[in-house]
């Protein structure tokens, strides 16, 4: 009896922590979540769709993440991994941090290099909902015209993320 209980809190606790992958991978932002508001390290507001409108022509590379999340912190030396590997790739790293001194002292301490935007802790804003935001880190891969060709990955070193960009730097 002690071990099928012991199997059912098992199981319980899988699923309680278990990521929800979303059942449709868009190919396309919905209209309000490109609206949200972004700040970039110099205070300036922008909103998201301005700052993606930055690098058409180009493959980008996203990434939410916080400071807070070990996660992501954990995945930091993958992402640098990728980042090496893709020089022609543009990463784009938008933060869910608390608050913008937590965000910036982040990109400090972990060195990382690329564009940085402040979301906030913004889970249900129009961009967190629109793209099923149930996790980070998360990293989506946009392509040369802004549309996104992998909707769901959360680890850097996903071997579907360098083969989406592999995929589309054959495109050109």
């Amino acid at each position: 009896m002690n071990k099928i209980i012991s199997v059912f809190i098992l199981f319980i606790g899988m699923n309680a922590f278990a990521q929800n992958i979303p059942s449709v991978m868009k190919t396309e932002f919905p209209a309000a979540a490109l609206q949200d508001s972004v700040v970039d390290l110099d205070g300036n507001s922008t909103t998201i769709e301005k700052v993606f409108s930055n690098y058409k022509g180009k493959i980008v590379l996203l990434d939410l993440w916080a400071t807070w999340c070990g996660d992501c912190i954990k995945n930091m030396p993958a992402l640098k991994s990728l980042h090496e590997k893709n020089p022609d790739v543009t990463f784009v790293y938008l933060s869910m941090d608390k608050n913008e001194e937590a965000w910036k002292n982040g990109i400090e301490k972990y060195q990382i290099e690329g564009q940085h935007f402040y979301l906030g802790n913004n889970w249900k804003g129009n961009f967190g909902t629109g793209i099923d935001l149930n996790w980070i880190p998360r990293y989506l891969v946009l392509d040369q015209n802004g549309k996104i060709a992998d909707y769901y990955s959360v680890k850097a070193d996903d071997p579907k993320v360098q083969e989406t960009i592999d995929r589309l730097r054959n495109k050109k």
